[in-house]
């Protein structure tokens, strides 16, 4: 399992300018099985994205083709954990 750290690296309206398409590559890694949940950080610096991919390489290969990767808006920190503990209701995505 991974968390993925995004910070913005350009002002907001380069970010917002490439929202909407970054919005699609995320629906896109949801189809794929990668996301399971994803949202901007209070303060809007960046964002957060919480994943399951086979490994890092795979999702980093998966993350080159975000729109803000590619924009450079956005640079990105891949934390590996393994959980060992967890709420009940997190049992169906921790299999």
């Amino acid at each position: 399992m991974f968390v993925i750290l995004m910070n913005y690296v350009k002002p907001l309206a380069e970010i917002d300018a490439n929202l909407e398409a970054h919005r699609r590559f995320l629906d896109e890694g949801y189809a794929a099985g990668y996301l399971l949940a994803s949202g901007p950080r209070v303060p809007r610096t960046g964002g957060i994205i919480l994943a399951h991919a086979p490994g890092v390489e795979e999702l980093r290969d998966f993350l080159s083709k975000d729109p803000f990767n590619k924009a450079g808006v956005a640079q990105y920190e891949i934390l590996e954990f393994t959980p060992v503990k967890s709420d009940p209701r997190l049992k169906d995505v921790l299999k």
